[in-house]
């Protein structure tokens, strides 16, 4: 079994930037897809990047091109997501998963491991 743990998230006004980071509880685990979910108040949970670790691949949802970063540092075995220009409407629980299978998709039910969350705030 492995836990995601996310970190990074906060309070911040728009325009602002956060760097969220996830890494795995076990050092040897490595993910073939990695993606970033998140659920707003009232909301369900959404993907929002994903990143394919075999095909070096990365896919945004619409709303986020051009100012989320999905990258990993396979040294430290680690996820991160890069928020540039925060706004009020990204604030949510954000959750980084893990796909053990090759292949790399949108749904929820292929992830295989999920993080437990870090909230970001944003205020105008």
């Amino acid at each position: 079994q492995v836990q995601l743990w996310e970190s990074g998230g906060g309070s911040v006004e728009a325009g602002g930037s956060l760097r969220l980071s996830c890494a795995p509880s076990r050092d040897t685990y490595r993910a073939n897809c990695l993606g970033w979910f998140r659920q707003a108040p009232g909301k369900e949970r959404e993907g929002i990047a994903i990143l394919d670790t075999y095909l070096h691949e990365v896919d945004y949802r619409d709303p986020v091109k051009g100012r989320f970063t999905i990258f990993e540092d396979p040294t430290k075995n680690m996820v991160y997501l890069r928020i540039n220009n925060l706004q009020p409407d990204d604030t949510a629980m954000y959750f980084c998963a893990a796909r053990s299978q090759l292949g790399c998709s949108w749904s929820e039910d292929s992830f295989t491991y999920w993080g437990q969350g870090t909230l970001v705030a944003v205020s105008s």
